[in-house]
């Protein structure tokens, strides 16, 4: 059995968020970001159309938050591997990102844990990013896992993942 690659330097980032980050939501951002996924619903385009809806107004696509990134960590993880994954994201939405908010974005590194696998073990890294409004409002929530895997050969433009 291989030993644990999980080091007491990797343990400490359990529970810690990264620097806040705030994103002005802007119409032009907004309406690039609906344009380039194909999604033209006029809620997130039409000034008229948004106005005379529930939400009052313009509103962004649910997946715009993907473009909003967390800040980083106080200090660099200590990626032992030269390969990473996407795992997966899954979404909790609370409350519309509106055109003019101001979303305060953080990120939580919640759990570590590694597993063996046709290529060896592999590290998982779980983190929550929650998206907070200008009123203390959480707009939404991101659980997203990292799988890292490989030689050993530490790439530093992975550090922050």
């Amino acid at each position: 059995m291989p030993e644990p690659i999980i080091t007491a330097e990797m343990l400490v980032f359990t529970g810690m968020d990264s620097m806040p980050v705030t994103y002005d939501v802007e119409k032009g951002a907004v309406a690039k970001f609906a344009r380039a996924i194909g999604d033209l619903n006029p809620l997130y385009i039409d000034d008229l159309v948004a106005r005379n809806s529930s939400y009052g107004g313009l509103i962004a696509p649910p997946t715009f938050l993907r473009s909003l990134i967390p800040g980083r960590y106080a200090k660099p993880f200590p990626e032992p591997f030269s390969y990473v994954l996407d795992g997966g994201s899954s979404y909790t939405f609370f409350a519309p990102v509106r055109v003019g908010d101001r979303i305060t974005v953080t990120r939580r590194f919640v759990e570590l844990f590694e597993k063996q696998g046709k290529l060896g073990t592999m590290l998982f890294r779980v983190q929550e990013i929650k998206y907070v409004n200008q009123h203390g409002e959480v707009a939404a929530t991101q659980r997203t896992t990292t799988i890292s895997y490989g030689t050993g050969q530490r790439d530093p433009a992975i550090d922050d993942l």
